[in-house]
Protein backbone atom coordinates (compact mmCIF):
# COMPACT_ATOMS: atom_id res chain seq x y z
CA UNK A 1 0.00 0.00 0.00
CA UNK A 2 1.19 3.68 -1.04
CA UNK A 3 1.21 5.97 2.03
CA UNK A 4 2.07 9.74 2.17
CA UNK A 5 3.51 11.19 4.81
CA UNK A 6 4.11 15.42 5.01
CA UNK A 7 6.80 17.00 7.00
CA UNK A 8 6.47 20.63 8.01
CA UNK A 9 10.27 21.04 7.15
CA UNK A 10 12.88 19.91 4.74
CA UNK A 11 15.26 18.57 7.24
CA UNK A 12 12.00 16.36 8.56
CA UNK A 13 11.37 15.36 5.00
CA UNK A 14 15.08 14.49 4.40
CA UNK A 15 15.42 12.31 7.57
CA UNK A 16 12.06 10.08 6.17
CA UNK A 17 13.57 9.23 3.38
CA UNK A 18 14.70 5.69 2.56
CA UNK A 19 15.28 3.76 -0.88
CA UNK A 20 11.53 2.84 -0.07
CA UNK A 21 10.48 6.64 -0.70
CA UNK A 22 10.35 9.19 -3.31
CA UNK A 23 9.47 13.26 -2.51
CA UNK A 24 6.97 14.80 -3.50
CA UNK A 25 7.80 18.09 -5.74
CA UNK A 26 5.97 19.32 -7.93
CA UNK A 27 4.76 15.74 -9.14
CA UNK A 28 6.09 15.31 -12.81
CA UNK A 29 6.74 12.47 -12.76
CA UNK A 30 6.17 10.77 -9.01
CA UNK A 31 2.27 10.81 -10.06
CA UNK A 32 3.28 8.98 -13.53
CA UNK A 33 4.90 6.19 -11.44
CA UNK A 34 2.26 6.07 -9.50
CA UNK A 35 -0.18 5.65 -11.98
CA UNK A 36 1.36 2.85 -13.91
CA UNK A 37 1.62 1.13 -10.78
CA UNK A 38 5.55 1.90 -9.99
CA UNK A 39 6.20 -0.89 -7.01
CA UNK A 40 10.07 0.15 -6.53
CA UNK A 41 8.50 2.42 -3.72
CA UNK A 42 5.76 2.37 -1.13
CA UNK A 43 6.03 5.84 0.44
CA UNK A 44 5.44 9.79 -0.90
CA UNK A 45 7.23 12.19 1.10
CA UNK A 46 6.36 15.82 1.24
CA UNK A 47 7.17 19.02 2.38
CA UNK A 48 5.48 22.04 3.72
CA UNK A 49 8.64 24.36 3.29
CA UNK A 50 9.47 24.35 -0.71
CA UNK A 51 12.54 27.25 -1.93
CA UNK A 52 11.43 28.64 -4.67
CA UNK A 53 13.45 31.22 -4.94
CA UNK A 54 16.03 32.20 -7.75
CA UNK A 55 18.89 34.55 -6.10
CA UNK A 56 21.93 36.05 -8.04
CA UNK A 57 24.60 36.06 -5.67
CA UNK A 58 28.29 37.19 -5.57
CA UNK A 59 29.31 34.08 -6.33
CA UNK A 60 26.93 32.90 -9.19
CA UNK A 61 23.21 31.72 -9.27
CA UNK A 62 21.18 29.93 -6.58
CA UNK A 63 18.04 27.87 -7.43
CA UNK A 64 15.89 26.41 -4.92
CA UNK A 65 14.92 23.18 -5.49
CA UNK A 66 11.34 23.80 -6.05
CA UNK A 67 11.46 26.63 -8.46
CA UNK A 68 9.66 25.26 -11.39
CA UNK A 69 10.31 25.72 -15.37
CA UNK A 70 8.01 28.56 -15.18
CA UNK A 71 9.70 30.56 -12.57
CA UNK A 72 12.73 30.16 -14.35
CA UNK A 73 11.20 31.55 -17.70
CA UNK A 74 9.59 34.35 -14.94
CA UNK A 75 13.54 35.01 -13.64
CA UNK A 76 15.78 37.83 -15.07
CA UNK A 77 18.77 36.92 -13.67
CA UNK A 78 18.80 33.21 -15.75
CA UNK A 79 18.38 34.37 -19.23
CA UNK A 80 20.30 31.95 -20.38
CA UNK A 81 18.35 29.04 -19.19
CA UNK A 82 15.10 30.07 -20.76
CA UNK A 83 15.97 28.36 -23.86
CA UNK A 84 16.23 25.22 -22.36
CA UNK A 85 13.13 25.54 -19.56
CA UNK A 86 10.99 26.63 -22.40
CA UNK A 87 11.56 23.16 -24.24
CA UNK A 88 10.36 21.26 -21.23
CA UNK A 89 6.54 19.94 -21.99
CA UNK A 90 4.10 22.20 -22.47
CA UNK A 91 2.65 24.96 -20.33
CA UNK A 92 1.27 22.39 -17.42
CA UNK A 93 4.30 20.42 -17.24
CA UNK A 94 6.17 23.63 -17.21
CA UNK A 95 4.04 25.04 -14.19
CA UNK A 96 5.12 22.09 -12.26
CA UNK A 97 8.60 20.49 -12.92
CA UNK A 98 10.89 21.41 -10.45
CA UNK A 99 15.15 21.86 -10.93
CA UNK A 100 15.33 19.78 -8.15
CA UNK A 101 13.36 17.00 -9.72
CA UNK A 102 14.74 17.06 -12.92
CA UNK A 103 18.03 16.20 -11.16
CA UNK A 104 16.58 12.50 -10.82
CA UNK A 105 14.71 11.91 -14.17
CA UNK A 106 15.83 9.38 -16.10
CA UNK A 107 15.46 8.88 -19.94
CA UNK A 108 14.36 10.82 -21.95
CA UNK A 109 13.98 13.51 -19.84
CA UNK A 110 16.68 15.12 -17.77
CA UNK A 111 17.40 18.21 -20.46
CA UNK A 112 17.42 20.73 -17.85
CA UNK A 113 19.85 18.66 -15.18
CA UNK A 114 21.81 18.37 -18.51
CA UNK A 115 22.58 22.18 -19.02
CA UNK A 116 23.09 22.23 -15.35
CA UNK A 117 25.54 19.39 -15.98
CA UNK A 118 27.25 21.73 -18.92
CA UNK A 119 27.23 24.91 -16.45
CA UNK A 120 29.17 22.92 -13.91
CA UNK A 121 26.89 23.72 -10.89
CA UNK A 122 26.69 22.32 -7.83
CA UNK A 123 24.27 20.65 -5.67
CA UNK A 124 23.48 21.97 -2.42
CA UNK A 125 21.43 19.17 -0.13
CA UNK A 126 19.18 20.22 3.12
CA UNK A 127 21.89 18.76 5.23
CA UNK A 128 24.49 21.63 4.19
CA UNK A 129 26.81 19.21 2.12
CA UNK A 130 27.47 20.27 -1.47
CA UNK A 131 29.08 18.63 -4.07
CA UNK A 132 29.74 18.66 -7.85
CA UNK A 133 26.77 17.97 -10.35
CA UNK A 134 28.51 15.64 -11.78
CA UNK A 135 29.33 13.77 -9.09
CA UNK A 136 25.62 13.76 -7.54
CA UNK A 137 24.14 12.28 -11.15
CA UNK A 138 26.59 9.38 -11.31
CA UNK A 139 25.73 8.25 -7.57
CA UNK A 140 22.27 9.49 -7.61
CA UNK A 141 19.71 7.54 -4.95
CA UNK A 142 16.75 8.51 -3.17
CA UNK A 143 18.22 7.87 -0.16
CA UNK A 144 20.68 10.15 0.35
CA UNK A 145 18.54 12.84 1.35
CA UNK A 146 16.98 15.78 -0.34
CA UNK A 147 18.47 18.34 -3.07
CA UNK A 148 18.11 22.08 -1.18
CA UNK A 149 19.27 23.96 -4.64
CA UNK A 150 21.63 24.28 -6.94
CA UNK A 151 24.27 26.54 -7.42
CA UNK A 152 25.86 28.00 -10.97
CA UNK A 153 28.76 30.07 -10.37
CA UNK A 154 29.29 33.13 -12.19
CA UNK A 155 30.46 34.17 -15.53
CA UNK A 156 29.06 31.11 -17.04
CA UNK A 157 25.57 32.93 -18.77
CA UNK A 158 27.89 34.34 -22.00
CA UNK A 159 29.27 31.39 -23.15
CA UNK A 160 26.38 28.93 -22.82
CA UNK A 161 24.25 27.63 -25.57
CA UNK A 162 21.70 24.42 -25.40
CA UNK A 163 19.81 21.76 -27.89
CA UNK A 164 17.31 20.13 -27.97
CA UNK A 165 16.67 17.04 -30.51
CA UNK A 166 13.22 15.79 -30.79
CA UNK A 167 11.06 14.17 -33.28
CA UNK A 168 7.85 15.93 -31.93
CA UNK A 169 8.27 20.19 -31.82
CA UNK A 170 8.27 21.61 -29.86
CA UNK A 171 6.93 19.39 -27.00
CA UNK A 172 7.86 16.59 -27.97
CA UNK A 173 10.60 14.78 -25.22
CA UNK A 174 14.35 14.94 -26.23
CA UNK A 175 16.27 12.05 -28.24
CA UNK A 176 19.03 13.86 -27.33
CA UNK A 177 19.88 16.75 -25.77
CA UNK A 178 23.64 18.90 -25.80
CA UNK A 179 24.48 21.53 -23.89
CA UNK A 180 27.89 23.45 -24.03
CA UNK A 181 29.72 25.66 -22.08
CA UNK A 182 32.47 27.66 -24.38
CA UNK A 183 35.35 29.59 -23.36
CA UNK A 184 38.75 29.68 -24.80
CA UNK A 185 41.05 27.33 -22.62
CA UNK A 186 37.97 25.64 -20.92
CA UNK A 187 35.09 23.73 -22.67
CA UNK A 188 32.28 21.29 -21.32
CA UNK A 189 29.92 19.37 -23.60
CA UNK A 190 27.11 17.52 -21.82
CA UNK A 191 24.99 15.30 -23.19
CA UNK A 192 21.62 13.94 -22.54
CA UNK A 193 19.92 10.51 -23.43
CA UNK A 194 23.31 9.21 -24.65
CA UNK A 195 23.52 7.09 -20.98
CA UNK A 196 21.36 6.26 -18.46
CA UNK A 197 22.10 10.14 -16.45
CA UNK A 198 23.02 12.96 -18.41
CA UNK A 199 27.27 12.60 -19.26
CA UNK A 200 30.18 14.95 -20.75
CA UNK A 201 32.29 14.03 -23.92
CA UNK A 202 35.43 14.83 -22.05
CA UNK A 203 37.75 13.77 -25.27
CA UNK A 204 35.97 16.66 -27.34
CA UNK A 205 36.44 19.18 -24.51
CA UNK A 206 39.91 18.28 -24.24
CA UNK A 207 40.37 18.74 -28.32
CA UNK A 208 37.61 22.48 -27.84
CA UNK A 209 40.01 23.85 -24.80
CA UNK A 210 42.44 25.52 -27.74
CA UNK A 211 40.66 25.69 -30.93
CA UNK A 212 38.65 28.15 -32.98
CA UNK A 213 35.34 27.69 -32.96
CA UNK A 214 35.11 26.94 -37.05
CA UNK A 215 34.64 24.32 -39.06
CA UNK A 216 38.77 22.87 -39.38
CA UNK A 217 38.91 23.64 -35.54
CA UNK A 218 35.56 21.83 -34.15
CA UNK A 219 36.73 18.77 -36.93
CA UNK A 220 38.97 16.76 -34.37
CA UNK A 221 36.22 16.75 -31.50
CA UNK A 222 33.15 15.90 -33.71
CA UNK A 223 35.37 13.22 -34.69
CA UNK A 224 35.21 11.73 -31.24
CA UNK A 225 32.45 13.49 -29.48
CA UNK A 226 30.40 10.05 -28.80
CA UNK A 227 33.73 8.43 -27.30
CA UNK A 228 32.53 9.10 -23.71
CA UNK A 229 29.15 8.08 -24.26
CA UNK A 230 26.84 5.45 -23.37
CA UNK A 231 23.62 5.63 -26.02
CA UNK A 232 20.94 3.40 -26.02
CA UNK A 233 18.03 1.42 -27.73
CA UNK A 234 14.61 3.05 -26.81
CA UNK A 235 11.07 3.67 -28.29
CA UNK A 236 12.57 7.22 -29.92
CA UNK A 237 15.99 5.63 -31.38
CA UNK A 238 18.44 2.85 -31.43
CA UNK A 239 21.70 3.52 -29.98
CA UNK A 240 23.71 2.72 -33.46
CA UNK A 241 21.13 6.36 -34.58
CA UNK A 242 22.17 8.21 -31.65
CA UNK A 243 25.67 7.50 -31.83
CA UNK A 244 25.83 8.25 -36.07
CA UNK A 245 23.58 11.70 -35.47
CA UNK A 246 25.49 12.84 -32.09
CA UNK A 247 28.47 14.52 -34.34
CA UNK A 248 26.20 16.06 -36.66
CA UNK A 249 23.94 18.06 -34.01
CA UNK A 250 27.11 18.87 -31.93
CA UNK A 251 28.49 20.56 -35.44
CA UNK A 252 25.18 22.31 -35.54
CA UNK A 253 25.45 23.20 -31.74
CA UNK A 254 29.29 24.54 -32.32
CA UNK A 255 28.91 26.49 -35.49
CA UNK A 256 25.48 28.22 -35.04
CA UNK A 257 23.93 27.57 -31.62
CA UNK A 258 22.01 25.40 -32.69
CA UNK A 259 19.66 27.76 -34.30
CA UNK A 260 17.55 25.98 -37.08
Amino acid sequence: MLSVETYQTMAEAAGAMTDRSRFLGGGTLIMRAVNYGDQSFDRIVRSRQLDRTIKAESSGVRIGAAATMTDILASRDVPFLHPVARVIGGPAIRNMATVGGNLFAPPPYGDFATALLALDARVMMTNGQEEPIEGFLAARNYARGLVAAVHIPTGKEADFRFLKVSRVKPKGVAMLSIAAWLRRGEARIAWGNMGRTPLRSKAAERLLNHASLDESGIAPAIAVCAQDLQPFDDALATAWYRREVAPIYLKHLLLDGGRS
